[in-house]
């Protein structure tokens, strides 16, 4: 009987020598392997692309001593200019209003220090998808001569951007991978399976627009060129590292 208490007791006392070991000894005992090392690695891709299609933004602006007098005067010149330019082959569909407004037009009197209206400004900006570059140049300068008195901004872009974002990503995970492979290398070991893989794009970049108040008809064609696009595209990637 003295025997079987003297074997419990000496059960428990271990028990309790293990629960009271730091838990950094017991993490140790079982045997946590450290995590793989890693090797990370970035890289840009490129390509160029030719714009195909443009957005060009057109707009009158008028003035006179009652609001609604601006505004007829504004819808009657608007009018005049879409209308010309479904006439060289625009549909309406690709026609939209982008901005409308009515502000009065006011006049500071430093005698007085005091504020008037003396009418109001009406603005109507259209903006006109151009499908096909050849025209802008010959829409630009219908609208003007229908009245046309901003041209806030033309915008190039392309319809096959896909195309090229793919082929800068392809190059860009190729370089990628072929700086982490001499990383590795240097390292005294290989790649092994990869971990992870995403990506930033920055998107086209346009390299033409102009913005500008324009009052006149230009006796010459207004000459336009798009000249190009380019996509970058940036990848990151993680490889695991194999020692040789």
């Amino acid at each position: 009987m003295q025997r079987s208490l003297w074997l419990l007791f000496c059960c428990c006392l271990s028990v309790v020598m293990t629960s009271a070991l730091p838990r950094r000894v017991q993490s140790q005992a079982v045997g946590n392997n450290p995590p793989h090392p890693q090797v990370v690695a970035s890289a840009t891709g490129e390509a160029q692309l030719t714009p195909d299609r443009a957005a060009v933004y057109i707009g009158v602006q008028t003035r006179a001593a009652k609001a609604n007098a601006a505004a007829r005067d504004n819808a009657q010149r608007q009018g005049a200019i879409i209308d010309a330019i479904v006439a060289l082959g625009i549909p309406r569909e690709q026609i939209s209003t982008e901005n409308y407004s009515v502000s009065p037009d006011t006049r500071f009197d430093q005698a007085t220090q005091r504020t008037s209206v003396i009418g109001y400004v009406v603005s109507n900006v259209v903006r006109v998808e151009v499908r096909r570059i050849d025209q802008i140049g010959s829409l630009l300068d219908t609208a003007l001569a229908k009245g046309a008195n901003q041209i806030n901004s033309l915008d190039f872009f392309a319809s096959n951007a896909d195309s090229a974002r793919h082929e800068a990503l392809t190059q860009a995970v190729g370089r990628a991978r072929s700086d982490a492979e001499a990383m590795a290398r240097a390292a005294g070991g290989t790649l092994g399976s990869l971990i992870q893989l995403g990506t930033a794009d920055t998107g086209p970049r346009p390299v033409y627009r102009v913005t500008a108040m324009m009052d006149a008809v230009r006796a010459a064609p207004t000459p336009i060129e798009p000249g190009q696009q380019r996509v970058q595209v940036t990848v990151t990637a993680a490889w695991q590292f194999v020692a040789r």
